[in-house]
């Protein structure tokens, strides 16, 4: 299995490995939350899979692999071992499967073991520095294109890298690939992965049991955040406009951080912000089921509703440019979630409400009485997600931010 989970999210900027640069107290709050699976009525059925099936189950789309929307990270020297323990028979851990419907599975548990293998039957190996563009190309085509697996840009040749057994005895399988494994291409191709499909029976309309199956999989040890989950599962058009927003240069100089984070992090502050600003008095809590509840009927909005939304952030974008990058820190000096959304909603909520968008600029003045606020900051610090905290900070927001 993966890495462990880890409460805080680690980003690497420039090479250098730094602290969370995220405020965020309601993440062990809702990571405590669940949905009750009991009252689901669900069967998991094994299958052994081998691994030519495989590769043709990813490429004609019947598996999804959510990894271009979450970002491929193992390294190839991880991916090969994989690879060596296939060719050799070494047992690997199974893949879960989600099944969708027929002929149609999302990857639960098994994204970077499934895509270590499909990379290395195309004979291609991702670089680290173009994974997030590649994430995005993937959002926009629904594939990776022949010309962009072809090109030395975003990919190297996958040849195996492997350490030596003993001094001076390098590996046999040091420096192959898929097309020049000889007499153990066969063996390989052949080999079988187990993998369990997970399926639903009832109730056919609620999905909340796929994602608690997600959640509960991924804790015990594969490095999913819950909005990786989310994204996995609730894709759309409204999720690309998020995704456009999050690579703007004005938010990434609000957040402090220049590329996007790979546990989509970022992605899920624009998320709470637009689903508090049009469903903020619908909430109840938890945080995590009212995201995932806006998330699925996001789905449905139309071209009109997702360019006025868009053209609306750009909006606030423009009234905070005039006040300092760090506007929308916290005391800690990481970037505030519960300080952006009141801010957020209480500049937006006024435009939102008469399908306009903000004119004039923000005071900076009234962000700052907003964080010396004593009822903003209680609100902030425990039960963030409470549904009295979240209309407390809210109110106190829309009380005291003021457009110039």
């Amino acid at each position: 299995m993966c890495e462990q989970h880890e409460k805080r999210v680690k980003i690497a900027d420039n090479g250098n490995e730094s602290q969370s640069w995220y405020d965020d107290p309601a993440e062990k709050e809702d990571m405590d939350e669940g949905y009750p699976i009991s009252q689901y009525n669900i069967i998991a059925t094994p299958n052994d899979f081998n691994i030519l099936t495989i590769f043709n189950f990813i490429e004609s789309g019947v598996v999804k692999i959510p990894g271009f929307q979450r970002n491929f990270v193992w390294d190839i020297k991880r991916a090969s071992k994989l690879i060596e323990s296939l060719i050799i028979g070494i047992p690997v851990p199974q893949i879960f499967l989600y099944e969708e419907s027929p002929n149609s599975f999302l990857v639960i548990d098994g994204q970077q073991r499934l895509m270590s293998v499909y990379y290395f039957m195309k004979q291609r190996f991702p670089l680290e520095k173009k994974r997030i563009q590649l994430r995005h190309i993937f959002d926009e085509k629904g594939n990776i294109p022949s010309e962009i697996f072809l090109d030395d840009d975003y990919f190297t040749n996958f040849k195996l890298s492997l350490a030596a057994r003993l001094p001076k005895e390098p590996n046999k399988f040091q420096r192959l690939n898929y097309s020049t494994l000889g007499e153990y291409k066969t063996a390989f191709d052949l080999r079988t992965i187990r993998n369990i499909i997970v399926k639903k029976v009832s109730p056919k309309d609620d999905d909340s049991a796929m994602y608690e199956i997600f959640n509960r999989l991924n804790t015990g040890g594969i490095n999913l955040k819950q909005q990786e989950i989310r994204t996995s599962m609730y894709h759309s058009d409204f999720y690309d406009m998020l995704y456009r927003l999050n690579l703007k240069k004005e938010w990434r100089n609000l957040l402090g951080i220049n590329e996007p984070d790979l546990h989509m992090k970022d992605v899920e502050i624009l998320l709470r912000g637009f689903a508090l600003l049009t469903e903020g008095a619908k909430y109840n809590p938890s945080m995590s089921k009212f995201l995932n509840g806006f998330s699925k009927r996001a789905k449905n909005f139309d071209d009109k509703k997702l360019k006025y939304l868009e053209s609306l952030f750009e909006s606030f974008l423009n009234s905070i440019s005039s006040l300092p990058k760090n506007i929308l820190h916290g005391s800690g000096k990481r970037f505030s979630m519960t300080l952006f959304e009141g801010v957020f909603i209480a500049s937006c909520k006024p435009a939102f409400e008469k399908k306009t968008l903000i004119r004039r600029l923000l005071d900076g003045d009234s962000i700052l009485k907003l964080k010396q606020d004593s009822e903003f900051r209680k609100s902030s610090s425990h039960q963030t997600t409470s549904k009295n905290n979240v209309i407390i900070r809210l109110d106190r927001a829309q009380n005291l931010i003021r457009i110039k």
